[in-house]
Formats: structure tokens, C-alpha cells, sequence
């Protein structure tokens, strides 16, 4: 059974916001890996998507992959979907719970060891990440890790050697539409307690990708930071996504107060 069906191992008193196809959980992250953590003791088992302003987006314009993230537990990632909740609802999320950060707090603090699968990313950075979680988190236990560059006849095999390894905890970084995608249609194969989209983690676990500096990070303007070393590869994301996403979101307004 699925998170989805069932309010077993939310917080009392957990609600979450709705942002065009997608509801989203107002978790702070405390609360979010008591979730992963319950999830993990009881053997539930649970499928997270962190969605940012390009996830929200992505699910407007493509109806199957809102379907996708619908079966998901859905967490918050980034400025954009903040304030996508405060301008539609009159809230903000409790804490900006983006990958990046979010998955480093939940192997330093959840308290109990995993047993941890990796998938995705380059082969280099793949290995590096392992190699950062394994010093840094001895608490867990890397169980297997397989790069993200596969043909689709690979995907059978590939879930089997995740479900041969039994993981508690299943991180997939192959960016979104993919991630997602892979970990539902894959769900009943994979035999993985807890499965996360984490998107670029790797690279940055690598320190192959750079995190803005702090001061950046508190001003909402880690995106800019992003563009900036990878202009090719998130002009459309960021230059273009941004003033579709403020559109988008004057859409839902409208059709609320209507």
C-alpha cells in the first residue's frame, strides 16, 4: 500500500496545499524524515517527488505526468513553489525542503541505518557520490549504484538488481520528467521501502556542480546562480520557464476567484 491511500505515518495535524494538478505536503523537515523514517520502520511503501517551479510547470502542460506525480507524496523544493503557495493560498511552506539539502539532513538524522541504492548521473559522479555518502553517513550501507545512462532494454534488469538489494532507501537522480516516471511504472519491480527523485544531488555530492554561496542561497536566488554556470542547459528551464510559471499561476488564480 501505497503513502498515497493511507494518512498512517503523517505528522497530527499534516495538511498540504494544492497547486494545479498537484498537492503538495506543508512538511517542515523534521516532520519530513519522521515520514521517510515511519515509512521505512513499517515497511510502507512510499514514493516522493520534491517539486519545484519547472516540476509544478511540467505538470500543467502534460496531464500524464501530473497523473505520475498525483500517486506520489509530493514535497516542496525552491522559492518558486513557495510562492506559488503564498499567492494562491496565503500560505508558505514551512521550510524549503529541495534535494540538495533535504537528503544530506535526512541520512545525518534519521536516525536509523539504510540500506541505500543509487541510480543516476554519470559514472564518475555516480562513484563519487557513493564515495561521499559512505564517508560522510557510516551509519548506512550502499547497496548498489547504477548510472543513469541506460537503453530502455537495460530497465528490466536494472530494477531486478534494485530489488536484489533490497533497499530501504532508493535515490534516483535522473532529473524530471524521467525520475518520476521510472519510479512508478517500476514500483511493484523495484522492492525498494522508500523511493526519492533527487535530481541533480549527485552532481553536487560529486562537487562536480557548485551550490551558490550562502548569502545567494537565503536571497531565492540559487536558480540564477544555477543558470549562470550552465546557461546552455537551463536557458529554457529558467529564462523562459519563469515568466510561463508567473502566467500559469495568474491562470489558476483567475480560475479560483472565478
Amino acid at each position: 500500500m501505497l503513502l498515497q491511500d493511507v494518512d498512517v505515518g503523517l505528522p497530527l495535524g499534516a495538511d498540504d496545499v494544492e497547486i494545479g494538478p498537484l498537492k503538495l505536503l506543508r512538511l517542515d523537515r523534521e516532520n519530513a524524515i519522521a515520514l521517510v523514517r515511519s515509512s521505512v520502520l513499517l515497511r510502507r511503501s512510499t514514493d516522493i517527488a520534491i517539486c519545484n517551479a519547472h516540476t509544478i510547470l511540467s505538470s500543467i502542460d502534460d496531464p500524464v505526468y501530473a497523473e505520475t506525480l498525483q500517486s506520489m507524496t509530493l514535497l516542496n523544493d525552491g522559492v518558486g513553489a513557495n510562492l506559488a503557495s503564498r499567492y494562491l493560498h496565503g500560505c508558505s511552506f514551512p521550510e524549503n525542503l529541495n534535494g540538495t539539502d533535504f537528503i544530506p539532513s535526512l541520512l545525518a538524522e534519521v536516525g536509523i541505518p539504510l540500506r541505500i541504492y543509487l541510480l543516476g548521473a554519470k559514472e564518475e559522479q555516480l562513484q563519487l557520490a557513493r564515495q561521499h555518502i559512505e564517508v560522510t553517513y557510516p551509519l548506512h550501507t550502499v547497496v548498489g549504484a547504477r548510472n543513469g545512462y541506460f537503453k530502455p532494454s537495460d530497465e528490466e534488469s536494472i530494477c531486478r538488481d534494485i530489488s536484489d538489494a533490497k533497499a530501504d532507501l532508493l535515490l534516483v537522480a535522473m532529473g524530471n520528467p524521467r525520475q518520476e516516471r521510472f519510479i512508478v511504472q517500476n514500483r511493484n519491480a523495484l522492492n525498494a521501502t522508500v523511493s526519492i527523485g533527487v535530481g541533480a544531488l549527485f552532481d553536487f555530492m560529486s562537487g562536480n556542480v557548485l551550490r551558490a554561496p550562502k548569502a545567494v542561497q537565503a536571497l531565492g536566488l540559487e536558480w540564477l546562480f544555477r543558470l549562470l554556470q550552465e546557461p546552455k542547459r537551463l536557458f529554457r528551464r529558467y529564462v523562459i520557464g519563469i515568466p510561463r510559471f508567473m502566467l500559469a499561476l495568474r491562470r489558476l488564480k483567475r480560475e479560483r476567484e472565478s
